[in-house]
């Protein structure tokens, strides 16, 4: 399985701020998983990626396989 870790607003378009998917998961499966406002969100350049940690330059690139983690980070907002 792949932990999807959901922060801030994609954690409410998610309605659960953690989900388990099947492994392996790339970037079209990852879209595919995801409900359509939330899969439209993620598909936004404002909406970052990592994988176990590390920030992924091109989201699209994402190969996670079984055991990882993957944050979906929100636009940062500031104040």
């Amino acid at each position: 399985m792949v932990t999807l870790v959901f922060l801030g607003k994609l954690a409410d378009l998610a309605g659960e701020s953690v989900r388990e998917v099947p492994a392996p998961l790339d970037w079209n499966g990852l879209l595919t998983l995801c409900e359509e406002p939330l899969a439209i969100e993620i598909a936004s350049e404002r909406v970052k990626l990592a994988l176990d940690g590390e920030l992924l330059a091109d989201k699209t690139a994402l190969v996670a396989p079984a055991g990882s983690e993957v944050a979906l980070l929100p636009p940062v907002s500031g104040g």
